[in-house]
């Protein structure tokens, strides 16, 4: 991580369109340029943040994902902004719409069985997303999926326990649109895709009490 000057960082946003921002100040900027910087708060004094800060913990996601082969945002450099007190990520987005942005397209079982995949490839190559919903995963221009906003991921050298893909899948349905969207079908098309390249066997009964299912995903 590396320390920047306020002035630097002034010069450096400048211009810049506020995309989040909240009572504490600017959150999310994208600059002239095309790229972003996320900026992050340290909310507490005694923090792990303060010894392995989120800024620093992106970059490094980054990095773990473009090792496994899974799209995610270039990284740019890692800062420390003492005189605003934030630590700041600067890095160059995954292009395409989220899939939350696609709800309505024309091809929703074929994008739910792609995401079923998807997150089956994710599992497999050992990571775990606790923020993993369908405003965080993109179809990119290229129709490949990736991930963003990654601070909050770790990444493991085998693949997910069955516990950990049966919480992260609680995780995906946590949100009451991209449950409704995933369930059109009663889910077939998103697990059918899921189950199909995962190493990991499940029974539909053991998802369906799990994850609160339609007694319908049984057909």
């Amino acid at each position: 991580m590396q320390p920047l000057e306020e002035t630097d960082y002034l010069n450096l946003r400048e211009a810049a369109h506020v995309v989040e921002a909240d009572q504490y100040g600017d959150k999310v900027l994208r600059l002239t340029d095309g790229s972003f910087l996320k900026l992050f708060r340290r909310k507490r004094l005694l923090t792990s943040a303060a010894f392995y800060p989120y800024a620093q913990r992106f970059a490094d996601n980054a990095g773990h994902l473009q090792k496994r082969q899974i799209q995610t945002p270039v990284i740019i450099g890692v800062y420390r902004v003492a005189a605003i007190e934030r630590d700041i990520v600067h890095y160059a987005p995954l292009p395409g719409q989220t899939i939350r942005q696609l709800f309505d397209s024309n091809e929703t079982g074929v994008l739910k069985a792609k995401l079923g995949g998807f997150v089956a490839l994710l599992h497999e190559r050992g990571v775990y997303f606790r923020s993993l919903h369908l405003g965080n995963i993109v179809q990119t221009p290229t129709a490949e999926l990736g991930l963003i906003d990654i601070a909050d991921l770790r990444c493991q050298s085998r693949p997910l326990s069955q516990r950990l893909r049966l919480r992260n899948f609680n995780h995906l349905l946590r949100y009451e649109n991209d449950r409704a969207w995933l369930m059109t079908d009663n889910g077939q098309a998103f697990f059918k895709a899921y189950l199909d390249h995962s190493s990991v066997v499940f029974e539909r009964k053991t998802l369906r009490h799990q994850l609160n299912l339609p007694r319908e995903f049984f057909q």
